[in-house]
């Protein structure tokens, strides 16, 4: 059975309606999409083609940089095109589209930190059992668990909204097709929707971000016991972990641990974990890390080899 509505096409006001505003929006995303795709397509690249790669870190690395081009496409694309016209307009079923890959990589996003952060522990407080314990057979679980949770996550949050009586105004005071300004078009009561969002999503944010949280801190501690050479390795390996899950678990914890409400921050939240942090990944996991860099001067010098007549 359908959804009963009669809305067919959804009008978005955007991160705002100044005319000079939307233009300085408009290059400064396009540039934040373009570093974004190089930064993580170089990443995903530079870890298939370099032998000494070849390990879960990286392997994690890879699939977290592929999820931050494919949920930053999702949305960023129709941003930027959308500020250069005065209506932005987004219909039904692409709406429902957008709002289905967007919940299914950011979901996905927020359990593939768990498998890095486990792999981080492993290689840090169990470092002579480190290859027997961080092998295939664990990593591509751990993999599979953040896509599920992403799916399962995504189907839910998809149902809820497509079964919603859309009977009215069409206006969404927001940028994408997110939750919360979807439910104020709604012409029925969603208080009880609201509770299970929060269950959904907010609440399993802040679990796993204290988790994460909680395990870091036990890294931390550990490395009291290891050589400077060896803390100061561990340290910036977690000191970019920290940062990048700060970055995406704040603004989504803000946004949906509660209740159903628009606030006019909530736009800047939702483009910094959208737009913004997919572009800092890439910038931070290699400007900090040794061997990605050695990695990535190796692939662009054999490039430049091979590519002289």
């Amino acid at each position: 059975m359908g959804p009963s509505y009669n809305v067919t096409v959804f009008v978005l006001l955007g991160l705002t309606q100044d005319p000079e505003g939307q233009k300085a929006l408009f290059v400064m995303f396009l540039l934040i999409y373009i570093v974004m795709m190089v930064g993580n397509l170089l990443i995903v690249m530079t870890v298939i083609v370099s032998p000494p790669l070849n390990s879960p870190v990286y392997f994690f690395l890879a699939y977290l940089s592929l999820m931050d081009a494919v949920f930053s496409t999702a949305v960023s694309p129709k941003i930027i095109v959308d500020l250069l016209y005065d209506k932005k307009t987004i219909f039904f079923p692409a709406c429902m589209g957008q709002h289905f890959i967007e919940y299914l990589f950011g979901v996905a996003e927020v359990f593939l930190p768990v498998a890095m952060a486990s792999d981080c522990y492993v290689a840090i407080c169990k470092a002579l059992h480190y290859l027997t314990i961080m092998n295939q057979r664990v990593c591509i679980p751990l993999l599979a668990v953040a896509w599920v949770g992403g799916l399962l996550h995504s189907v839910v949050q998809l149902l809820f909204v497509y079964s919603l009586p859309f009977c009215g105004p069409n206006v969404i005071d927001h940028f994408i097709c997110d939750m919360y300004p979807l439910l104020e078009l709604v012409c029925t009561d969603t208080y009880f929707i609201g509770l299970t969002i929060v269950a959904n999503g907010g609440v399993i944010c802040t679990v796993i971000f204290t988790l994460l949280l909680i395990s870091n801190g036990v890294i931390l501690n550990s490395l009291r016991t290891h050589s400077q050479k060896g803390r100061r390795k561990a340290l910036s390996t977690c000191s970019s972990h920290i940062t990048v899950v700060v970055l995406f678990f704040v603004p989504s914890i803000f946004l949906y641990v509660r209740p159903v409400s628009n606030f006019p921050v909530d736009k800047s939240m939702t483009a910094v974990f959208t737009v913004i942090t997919p572009m800092l990944n890439p910038l931070i996991y290699s400007l900090r890390n040794s061997e990605m860099k050695n990695a990535m001067e190796n692939v662009w010098n054999r490039k430049l080899t091979t590519g002289r007549p």
